[in-house]
C-alpha cells in the first residue's frame, strides 16, 4: 500500500469537483464502492436505506482505503493480487498507457538486455503501433526507453532529438507480423562494439508488456522480475546446472520455461526469479560447456547510465 495515502488524497480532492464535471469510469467505480464502505460505518436506525447516509469527503477517502485493502486481501487469498496500478494505471507521460508507457518499457528492457545504450536501432512497428503510434508518441517512447528513461520522464517528447545529439541512429518502419499482438514492436539494436540483439515485444495495456521473442526464439516474459535467459545446446544436465547455481545463491525461481527447436538442437531456458542473481554467477554460467549465450535482465537495479 505504498501509494495508497497519495491516491486517497487525490480521490478526496476529486469529490469536490462540480457535479457536471466528467469523471472517468475507474474513478466512478471506486467512488461508488468507497461510498458503500463508508455507509456501512455510518449507518444508523434513523435511515431506512443505508444509501441515504450522507458521507463526507474524508469519510469517503477512508472508505476507499478500506475497500482496496479488503479487495487486495481477498485477491491474495485467491492467489491474484489487486492493487491501485490495476485500476488507475501507471504514473506516466501520456497520452497512452499502451502506446506510450508500454513502448517506453519495451525500449528500456531492450537496452538492459543489450547491456548498454545501442548505437543503432532498427524498429519495426506492427498493428496498432504502426497505424496510430505516431499520434500517440510511440516512436518517441521507444527512443526514450533506449536512452534509459522511465515512463514518467518528462523528457520523453524530446527523446528523438536527444538520441540524435548522442549519436544514436534510429530508424522506424512498418511491418506485418503473423499472430502478433496488435501493439507489437520488433527491435534490432547494435552497440558500437558490434554486440547485437533482436527483441519482439507487445504492450498489453496499463503500461504492462510481454517480451515475446529474443533473437528469434520464443521467450514470453514480462520483465517485471529479474529474468535469466540461457541459450544452450539441448543436452542433459544444463537445467540442473542452472537451478543448482540459483539454489546455492539462495535465489528462488518464480517461473521457468523451456524451449527447443528440435531434439538435440538449440534450446532456451527462461527463468524469472524473486531475487537478483549475482553478476559473477551469470558470468560463470556463460563459460559452461554447451552454453551458447546468457542474457540477464536485472529489474532490481535501476539503470544508472540513462540520459
Amino acid at each position: 500500500y505504498t501509494r495508497l495515502p497519495q491516491t486517497c488524497n487525490f480521490f478526496r480532492k476529486s469529490t469536490a469537483l462540480p457535479k457536471k464535471q466528467p469523471v472517468c469510469p475507474q474513478i466512478r467505480f471506486l467512488r461508488q464502492n468507497s461510498l458503500d464502505e463508508s455507509r456501512k460505518f455510518s449507518y444508523s436506525k434513523e435511515y431506512e436505506n443505508p444509501r441515504d447516509v450522507k458521507v463526507s469527503a474524508a469519510a469517503e477517502a477512508a472508505g476507499l482505503q478500506r475497500y482496496l485493502k479488503r479487495r487486495t486481501f481477498a485477491g491474495k487469498q485467491r492467489g491474484t493480487d489487486m492493487n491501485l496500478y490495476d485500476i488507475l494505471g501507471p504514473v506516466m507521460v501520456g497520452p497512452s498507457s499502451s502506446h506510450t508507457a508500454g513502448a517506453v518499457r519495451i525500449g528500456l528492457i531492450t537496452r538492459r538486455l543489450l547491456g548498454k545504450a545501442p548505437a543503432k536501432a532498427d524498429i519495426a512497428l506492427a498493428g496498432s503501433f504502426a497505424a496510430t503510434g505516431r499520434g500517440h508518441g510511440t516512436d518517441r517512447a521507444l527512443a526514450a526507453g533506449l536512452l534509459g528513461m522511465q515512463p514518467d520522464d518528462t523528457r520523453i517528447p524530446d527523446s528523438l532529438q536527444l538520441a540524435r545529439e548522442q549519436g544514436m541512429e534510429i530508424q522506424f518502419r512498418k511491418i506485418q507480423l503473423k499472430d502478433a499482438h496488435p501493439n507489437t514492436a520488433l527491435l534490432h539494436v547494435e552497440t558500437e562494439d558490434g554486440r547485437e540483439l533482436e527483441l519482439q515485444a507487445s504492450s498489453l495495456g496499463g503500461g504492462r508488456i510481454m517480451v515475446n521473442k529474443l533473437d528469434g526464439i520464443d521467450v514470453n516474459f514480462t520483465g517485471e522480475s529479474p529474468t535469466l535467459i540461457v541459450h544452450n545446446l539441448d543436452q542433459p544436465g544444463h537445467v540442473a546446472e542452472v537451478t543448482s547455481m540459483l539454489s546455492h545463491k539462495s535465489v528462488n525461481i518464480a517461473t521457468m520455461q523451456l524451449y527447443r527447436n528440435k531434439r538435440g538442437g538449440y534450446a532456451v531456458m527462461v527463468l524469472e526469479t524473486d531475487q537478483p542473481i549475482p553478476e559473477d554467477s551469470v558470468a560463470w554460467l556463460a563459460h559452461l560447456e554447451g552454453v551458447i549465450k546468457v542474457t540477464y535482465l536485472n529489474t532490481v537495479q535501476e539503470d544508472e547510465h540513462g540520459v
